[in-house]
């Protein structure tokens, strides 16, 4: 079920206003404190604008939790890709995506928006992950991918009403993890910032989520379906062949 928290997002009027200036601060704060040097105060205000998960019954904590997984890995990424830099160019490309992620990304809820909130949240926790703790111990990249796998999954098949929802999350997390565990042994880097699990379960999940989007509205036809594979074992092809398989970034 749906956890019981009513947000306040208002659709128009002087309320809006203001609500969208709180979306545009937000990262503007964030990103002060981490040009200032105050990443662990960054970090705690990040976690706890999220305390209304916990304003509830305790019974209703992990529906809270899988429910705001995805803004909050969102939100830890953005925390994570702005200090894994200096240049302020790119720290305010990273703003940018987080406003564009409040404001427009994060409030709508149809199948659509719901499934690249999905999406969206996979690749940032990704990049962020293989940037922040590229010196990390294998196990430890293993277990974070497959929790962002796993909550991603999970936000991508709630808007379907999937009824094996929880297996389909646990399948693919299992996969991103065993992806990891293989490729983490020759992690190849694209221009610093995009480790080939990063792009490889990219191009994965864009393929079938799509593949299941159009099927779930019986608009995927064999052809489609048939260049859509193509498309996707192309790409694979492609980074396996022109990888150079050592440690190293491209």
């Amino acid at each position: 079920m749906r956890p019981l928290i009513t947000k306040l997002k208002p659709s128009k009027g002087f309320s809006h206003s203001v609500y969208l200036l709180l979306n545009v601060l937000f990262p503007v704060i964030v990103i002060s404190l981490v040009r200032a040097g105050f990443v662990q105060v960054a970090l705690a205000v990040i976690l706890l604008s999220k305390w209304r998960m916990f304003a509830v019954r305790p019974r209703f904590w992990i529906a809270n939790i899988r429910t705001n997984a995805v803004d909050v890995i969102v939100g830890l990424s953005a925390l994570a890709l702005m200090d894994g830099t200096d240049t302020m160019w790119l720290q305010g490309l990273y703003v940018t995506a987080w406003v564009l992620w409040l404001i427009f990304i994060k409030p709508k809820h149809d199948v659509f928006w719901v499934s690249l909130q999905a999406f969206f949240g996979q690749v940032v926790g990704l990049m962020a992950v293989f940037s922040a703790l590229d010196y990390a111990s294998l196990m430890t990249l293993i277990i974070a991918v497959g929790f962002i796998c796993f909550f991603a999954a999970h936000h991508f098949f709630y808007s379907f009403e999937e009824p094996h929802i929880r297996l389909l999350a646990y399948v693919w997390a299992y996969f991103g993890a065993a992806l990891t565990w293989i490729l983490g042994h020759w992690l190849v880097y694209y221009y610093g910032v995009v480790a080939q699990p990063t792009l490889i379960l990219s191009a994965m999940a864009f393929s079938i989520g799509t593949l299941y989007y159009l099927d779930h509205f019986d608009k995927l036809s064999k052809l489609f379906r048939r260049e859509i594979l193509f498309i996707l074992i192309t790409v694979l092809l492609v980074i396996i062949a022109f990888s150079d398989w050592g440690d190293k970034t491209i």
